[in-house]
């Protein structure tokens, strides 16, 4: 299949042109060197270079809009589901042919998250999904909270001017969107025939406002102090010092160097009422085109059958280990083994199986500043939940009008 395209792409290009060729592409810190790696495999059976630029995961987006309207930036980035209406609107992203991938191999939610409109926009390379993290010096197994009462109990026990007993970051919507979804709160109503409707916001009925009164009464009880962020409580669990968090499964890989006893448990096990379990947002990340690149055809080439092949996903896995998009990837991690325990990635996959993908429409690029606003006045108590999430669904609403 490689050399097949490889062939004809020379023939229609010329030689010179292709051996002329760069590629270019951004992704995150932990990504740069395998796919180094695998350009330099790319670059010796095509003679197209490929230039791998780190660039912060945060700044990807921004940064490829304003660089690709210019005409110019990567011609590849690697990147979040919930991108792609934003870019596709702006007419930035290459669609994909379904044809011209494994599409059986890969999860169906994965593939999912990268179609916009009928069309697929990405390559999945991984799902995710939040979880509880829990360290075993502090909570057994046997102890492990399956509600909220029983979390803020044992998070009080442990709870002390040097440790914490219990952290998420609580002005990060992406990781509290559980508690919302537990209560019956939404972003925006969905039907699986019409998809999203905007105009349906569900992040100020009532069980969102209760999702905010529980995120204040973390802060209000003593169980989270103030000024708590995602660096501390990282740091804090890595250091022993902290007995429950919720995080992702991109922190794995460094709790298990740093040597703790933590498992994992799926936030869907968790009820915030009798009945009512959390919902975390389903992330995709993946590999995502420049539709104004002058080298799509090697680019898409480079996505296909380099990348996105069950051998490169494997190696997405090893450098940042989060849930494989390619189901026969399983199979190389059973005879080569990886970073992560076989029991904490089925509670990640868990978890992901029962959260709601984030959608991935353009509205939703102004839904996280409002709602992390919202939730900042919430935890500092400068107003309250109802008014807060109130105002954020003002704004949102005026960002969509």
């Amino acid at each position: 299949m490689k050399k097949g395209l490889i062939l004809s792409l020379i023939l229609v290009l010329g030689i010179t042109f292709v051996f002329s060729a760069t590629l270019t592409v951004w992704c995150s810190e932990k990504q740069v060197d395998f796919i180094n790696r695998i350009g330099q495999e790319f670059t010796r059976d095509t003679g197209v270079n490929v230039v791998v630029q780190m660039v912060t995961f945060g700044d990807i987006k921004s940064k490829f809009l304003t660089a690709a309207q210019a005409g110019e930036g990567p011609d590849i980035i690697v990147g979040a589901h919930d991108w792609v209406g934003e870019l596709v609107i702006n007419g930035l992203l290459e669609p994909i042919p379904f044809s011209a991938i494994e599409l059986d191999k890969f999860a169906e939610s994965a593939i999912q998250g990268f179609t916009y409109q009928g069309k697929l926009y990405g390559v999945p390379y991984a799902t995710e999904a939040v979880a509880l993290f829990y360290n075993r010096d502090y909570v057994s197994d046997d102890e492990v909270p399956t509600n909220i009462s029983d979390l803020k109990e044992l998070a009080k026990e442990f709870t002390t001017s040097e440790t914490l007993g219990f952290a998420v970051t609580a002005n990060d919507f992406y990781h509290v969107y559980g508690f919302f979804t537990g209560f019956g709160g939404y972003v925006f109503g969905y039907d699986p025939k019409t998809g999203y409707n905007v105009s349906d916001i569900g992040l100020n009925n009532e069980g969102s406002i209760k999702a905010g009164n529980l995120l204040k009464s973390f802060f209000d009880e003593g169980i989270m102090p103030q000024g708590i962020n995602y660096n501390i409580m990282d740091s804090m669990f890595m250091d022993g010092l902290a007995a429950m968090i919720i995080n992702g499964p991109w922190a794995v890989k460094a709790y298990l160097d740093a040597g703790i006893d933590f498992g994992v448990i799926p936030l869907t096990k968790l009820e915030v009422e009798p009945g009512k379990t959390m919902k975390p947002f389903v992330g995709v990340q993946g590999l995502m085109i420049n539709s104004r690149s002058a080298n799509k055809a090697f680019a898409m080439e480079f996505v296909i059958n380099y990348l996105a092949t069950s051998e490169g996903i494997y190696e997405f896995y090893i450098a940042d280990p989060r849930l494989p998009s390619r189901q026969d990837v399983t199979q190389i991690i059973d005879e080569q083994g990886g970073p992560v325990p076989t029991e904490i990635v089925a509670a990640f996959t868990e978890s992901a199986a029962g959260g709601e993908p984030m959608p991935n429409i353009p509205e939703m690029a102004g839904v996280w500043q409002p709602m992390a606003d919202a939730l900042n006045n919430i935890i500092n108590g400068t107003q309250t939940p109802e008014a807060a999430l109130n105002d954020a669904v003002s704004k949102i609403k005026a960002s969509i009008k």
